[in-house]
């Protein structure tokens, strides 16, 4: 090192400084965009896992709510006694000719090939061949007999038996097959208090059957069936979980039931098979998984109490093939895969045996990174489901290496970004430490000149006094200069801090870029109106001093506390205080950080009437949704926002009683989990359509703590 010259020490100082300072911060910058980046995919994965969630249990309450409904509509009452009388007369009525041979034709050539190919064994036609007289009429006549192939029987609305029994079901069932249309159910199922299924609207081999003795008597439909009989309650639903069904050659079936009562008689049970690809379709987003914001490889998926799956996976429905052939290549079973294949359906088929899913079982919720059913690393939300009768869980998630595609290709980009900046740096260094150097090879040139006798030289060599000078009237040059920058960046700043005071951070820099017309729409915001009651009143016994400082005080409290919860102040209109949540940087959870902004409002008003003996009051609106903002004005500019969702937030606060915060549905909608809301007419004379809840009392009264900023 002590033989390098001075011009190789000053680049290798300048080289070691410069780049471990750059590798430094590009690691830094890594790290950080990585977490935030992880951070942003769970609380987007979450999102969109609370919005399925919401979808599936409402479909399934709506589901519930409907068969409770036809359990008690009177058509279905007398129909099930109708079709229950009417088979009863079939128990004595003659066979027709050729009907037992007609039914052993159709179970050999049609139901059984069928049901062997996903049987795991060779099904036993005698187990499957009806018995009763009843049974073996009605399926030969509906089933059998039936003109229409498999997977249309419903289309015969009555066999020409000449039975009570046809008379019956031509007159209900084109209701019931309407009804399973329009409400996308898989069947429909009328049974009697003995188990008996009276009437389907499929007519598949469940048809007619007994279930407390006929081949299906331990499927998950008898056994549901059993449950609510045995439940003597009106008003009762049950579901029952997905298991193979035989009558539909082995599919996953799960079905919905409710008892049917004539005044305190049981006269039967409304059964339906559950639609596995509605649920599917609520599941996949109707298979537009990129327009739910899940990507290449993102997916919500049902999972039951036995770890098996109760949505088809998205990747299975996408590429069968390369589905199956990777879990071939993880060493999965051939047995599992052919079920799979068969099957056609990952459904109570695809273990997921993840972290994740064990903790939603135990009834936790929250987000981790997984390695998924697929062997696939993921990052996956999870959480239980609030489902009647099921015990199953929900999980979104996303594969990690897609996730991470933003930060793998920045992570590219510094590579190549640091590998320039060194480059240039060298050459920099290399050109600095020559320009650094050149003067003192002068004076060494000079000093040999002198010392070579050169005397001509020696008013340059006795430069000395004139080098001094020269530094020194440089020195006051750069002074002056730096006095002079020093002035203009104090000027710049003034500047800066009146503008970014005047007007939100991202229009001010587009201020500072020269433009001059500004006007945008901002989806998903929300906004804060809150009107403070009693200044006026106050201020009638102030001076103008007093009560520009009291309004002052409070103000800048309410600026301080937006600035903690992410709001950004639009402007004051006197007493008038309105803040946009989202504006300018936007928030997944806008609507909680803006009603924890109005609570701590409540609670700085409460502190402040208490330190200072004021008897103020506030009433605060806040409402969610889409804006216009811009800027208004010529020659005195000002900033400001307007639109529907503004003028609901105003209003809100207009009727707001003082003191509360009024929320619209959409506020509510979102934050019901998290807050206690009461529902208020407050809104009724000035806007009857709006639905207004109020942040009940017990909410509110935490607005003496302090609340975190998120």
């Amino acid at each position: 090192m002590n033989q390098l010259s001075i011009k190789s020490k000053l680049i290798l100082m300048l080289l070691l400084v410069s780049g471990f300072s750059t590798l430094f911060s590009a690691a830094l910058g890594y790290r950080s965009g990585q977490i935030n980046l992880t951070d942003r995919v769970f609380n987007q994965l979450t999102s969109v896992r609370a919005s399925k969630a919401y979808q599936i249990e409402s479909y399934f309450r709506t589901i519930q709510n409907h068969t409770q409904t036809l359990s008690e509509d009177l058509s279905i009452i007398a129909a099930v006694e109708q079709f229950d009388a009417a088979y009863r007369q079939l128990a004595t009525a003659p066979e027709p000719a050729g009907s037992g041979q007609a039914l052993e034709n159709y179970y050999r050539t049609q139901f059984l090939p069928r049901l062997d190919k996903i049987h795991s064994g060779t099904p036993n036609l005698p187990a499957y061949l009806p018995n009763g007289k009843a049974t073996r009429h009605l399926q030969y006549n509906y089933i059998a007999a039936n003109p229409n192939p498999v997977g249309k029987k419903q289309q015969l609305v009555a066999a020409r038996d000449g039975s009570t029994y046809s008379q019956v079901h031509g007159r209900y069932h084109p209701i019931f097959r309407n009804i399973v249309a329009r409400f996308g159910y898989y069947d429909m199922f009328l049974i009697n208090p003995q188990g008996q299924i009276v009437y389907t609207v499929f007519k598949e081999t469940d048809y007619a059957t007994s279930l407390q003795n006929g081949p299906y008597k331990d499927s998950n439909l008898a056994q549901l069936v059993r449950q609510v009989i045995a439940s003597k309650e009106k008003g009762f639903t049950q579901l029952v979980d997905f298991a193979a069904y035989a009558p539909s050659y082995g599919t996953p079936a799960s079905f919905i039931a409710a008892p049917i009562y004539n005044g305190s008689t049981l006269v039967g049970v409304l059964a339906f098979q559950m639609p596995v690809d509605e649920i599917n379709n609520v599941m996949t987003g109707n298979q537009a998984w990129q327009k739910d914001g899940l990507g290449e490889s993102g997916e919500t998926i049902l999972v039951g109490q036995d770890t098996l799956m109760r949505s088809a996976s998205r990747f299975y429905l996408e590429d069968p093939k390369a589905y199956l052939a990777q879990l071939s290549s993880r060493g999965v079973k051939d047995d599992a895969i052919a079920r799979l294949r068969q099957y056609g359906t990952t459904i109570l088929q695809q273990p997921v045996t993840t972290p994740a899913v064990t903790k939603a079982i135990a009834g936790g919720s929250g987000t981790q990174q997984v390695i998924d059913y697929r062997g696939v690393p993921v990052l996956s939300s999870y959480a239980p489901l609030q489902i009647k009768g099921f015990d199953w869980v929900i999980l979104a998630q996303m594969d990690l290496s897609e996730a991470y595609a933003p930060i793998h290709a920045f992570q590219h980009q510094i590579l190549i970004t640091v590998t320039l900046l060194i480059l240039v740096v060298t050459v920099l260094a290399m050109a600095l430490a020559h320009l650094f150097v050149k003067p003192v090879q002068q004076l060494i040139d000079s000093a040999r000149k002198v010392s070579s006798g050169e005397l001509t030289s020696i008013p340059a060599l006795n430069s000395g006094d004139e080098f001094g000078e020269l530094a020194q009237s440089f020195n006051a040059v750069v002074q002056s200069l730096q006095t002079q920058t020093a002035l203009v960046d104090q000027k710049n700043q003034e500047n800066e801090k009146l503008l970014f005071s005047v007007f939100p951070a991202a229009i001010a820099r587009r201020l500072q870029r020269g433009e001059t017309q500004i006007a945008e729409e901002v989806s998903n915001v929300a906004v804060l109106f809150a009107d403070l009651k009693g200044f006026s009143r106050l201020v009638s016994t102030l001076s103008a001093h007093e009560s520009l400082a009291i309004l002052n005080d409070l103000v800048a409290s309410f600026d301080d506390l937006a600035e903690r919860f992410g709001l950004e102040k639009v402007k004051t209109i006197g007493d008038s205080y309105l803040a946009v949540c989202g504006l300018s940087v936007p928030y997944l959870d806008h609507d909680k950080r803006a009603l924890d902004f109005a609570i701590e409002m409540l609670g700085i008003l409460r502190r402040f009437n208490l330190e200072r003996g004021f008897d103020l009051g506030i009433q605060i609106g806040v409402h969610s949704g889409d804006i216009l903002a811009g800027i208004v004005g010529k020659s005195r500019v000002v900033y400001d926002i307007w639109g529907e969702t503004v003028k609901t937030a105003h209003l809100l606060s207009q009727v707001s009683p003082a003191g509360a915060v009024l929320v619209s549905a959409v506020v509510h909608h979102r934050l019901e989990d998290l807050y206690q809301f009461e529902r208020t007419s407050a809104a009724a004379e000035a806007q009857p359509a709006l639905q207004v809840w109020r942040l009940t009392s017990t909410t509110a009264a935490a607005a003496g703590e302090p609340v975190s900023a998120p």
